[in-house]
């Protein structure tokens, strides 16, 4: 079943999706960019656009080797991407669409643009879990992307700042200009322009944080969902300015042989991956633990210093974690933390969740990207002997997902009640191994298992 719609851009032809009567909408093009630039929307193409298979992923560390070969990566790889096939180009500005048969531009249903994690190194917006998300049997259409990542999407150097007037966070650039792509086109596709909530995990949450602080976005979305990153940013602060990461990126650029911004534009990825890493190994935590940086654009101030004083999104924000997550017990923090300032400076409601269902066929527990395949209602994409309990939680997750894109309020009929996060003693919701119910996670439990289990993963 393919179908034809009209867009501002022109013609579009999508494919059948995994569930009856939605289309999927693969590898639209909303960008264009050169190295190091920061992207340009697509406003026309010519012809019909055939958007039918996915497109190119950002050159990323495993474009560079082969995951079944490598035993530390055995673990996402066989999760996630295994026997998939993905293309890796620096040409990768491309997202995803997900709508029914019958949606038009008089529909107005509400949008989940979705951005994945990966450390801002790794990943895409069309690996297993994110492959047909059941959010639009439920009434919402669904959205997921491509940018630029590592040094390709985060390099920062004084000669690119006089070239366009600032350096720096060009992924980020990337996700902004998807978002405005999404909010010219996405009537077509039956979404509603004013009612997009943004998501992400682990990277992709860091991301809609970044999106939630930047005055760049004001009106481009209405509600946001953060899960095992973002918050506060007491453990990933943006603080660091363009001009004290440059020493980090000139170290890059000579272990390149570059003594030109020309010359440095053609190092082949793989180079510059391996010189990045080895730059970052050199300066140890002047390595900075995030990509992004302070460039008077889309961070004027430092992550501290917009919260502190109020001015990230005045918008309802559900956000939360896993029990088994690389820092569980920080992560637990910086979400309640989030939602407690919320509260404090008179803003609107946040609600704050738990991941702690054990996920059967190993024993690696609530891992982080674990609840992957039940926010996307993905379960059946997996190798796993998933349950009946599986699959009655991705249930209510996606539930209270797309409730909340749709009024602000994840609450709903034959929903338990999840009353929003005001204060520090305020139960949060779980949903696990013990059904979903209203409490305070253990945080010593949290602890002990921060330092008794090795997370799994890259």
């Amino acid at each position: 079943m393919n179908r034809t719609i009209n867009t501002p851009c022109g013609k579009i032809k999508g494919t059948a999706g995994r569930q009856p009567g939605v289309i999927a909408f693969k590898g639209v093009r909303y960008a264009t960019a050169g190295r190091w630039e920061y992207p340009q929307v697509i406003k026309q193409w010519d012809g019909i656009y055939n958007a039918t298979r996915y497109g190119n992923c950002s050159f990323q560390p495993r474009a560079f080797y082969n995951e079944a070969e490598m035993p530390e990566k055995a673990f996402y790889y066989n999760e996630f991407r295994k026997d998939e096939v993905y293309t890796y180009s620096e040409d990768c500005l491309f997202l995803n669409v997900w709508t029914t048969e019958t949606a038009d531009e008089n529909s107005k249903l509400p949008v989940i643009f979705y951005i994945h994690g990966g450390g801002f190194n790794g990943g895409c917006g069309h690996e297993k879990h994110f492959d047909g998300p059941v959010w639009r049997t439920k009434g919402v259409v669904a959205v997921t992307i491509n940018y630029r990542m590592g040094p390709l999407g985060f390099a920062c150097l004084e000669e690119l700042a006089k070239e366009s007037g600032h350096t720096g966070n060009y992924g980020i650039f990337d996700q902004i200009a998807a978002l405005q792509w999404v909010r010219e086109n996405i009537s077509a596709f039956g979404g509603d322009p004013d009612n997009i909530t943004i998501m992400g995990q682990s990277a992709g949450a860091m991301s809609v944080s970044s999106l939630c602080l930047t005055p760049l976005t004001n009106g481009m979305f209405a509600k946001a969902v953060m899960s095992s990153a973002g918050g506060t940013g007491e453990y990933f602060p943006v603080k660091a300015t363009a001009e004290e990461v440059y020493p980090l990126w000139n170290m890059v650029m000579v272990d390149c042989g570059c003594e030109t911004l020309r010359q440095f534009r053609q190092v082949p990825p793989q180079q510059l991956w391996d010189a990045w890493k080895a730059a970052q190994a050199k300066m140890g935590k002047a390595g900075f633990s995030t990509p992004l940086c302070v460039d008077g654009v889309l961070y004027p101030k430092s992550s501290p210093e917009i919260i502190a004083e109020g001015s990230f999104k005045n918008i309802p924000y559900m956000i939360g974690s896993t029990t088994h997550d690389i820092i569980s017990p920080m992560l637990f923090k910086m979400m309640k933390d989030w939602c407690v300032i919320q509260a404090d400076q008179g803003k609107q409601d946040s609600w704050c969740w738990m991941f702690d269902r054990m996920l059967p066929g190993d024993n690696n527990g609530a891992w982080h990207s674990s609840d992957l395949w039940y926010w996307f209602g993905t379960l059946d994409n997996c190798w796993r002997p998933f349950e009946k309990l599986d699959y009655q939680l991705s249930d209510i997750m996606t539930d209270y997902l797309c409730n909340f894109a749709k009024n602000g309020n994840p609450n709903g009929d034959n929903l338990p009640e999840w009353t929003a996060t005001k204060t520090q003693a305020d139960p949060v919701l779980h949903w696990g191994d013990a059904g979903v119910r209203m409490e305070q996670p253990d945080i010593e439990k949290l602890e002990e298992i921060f330092r008794t289990v090795k997370p799994v993963g890259e």
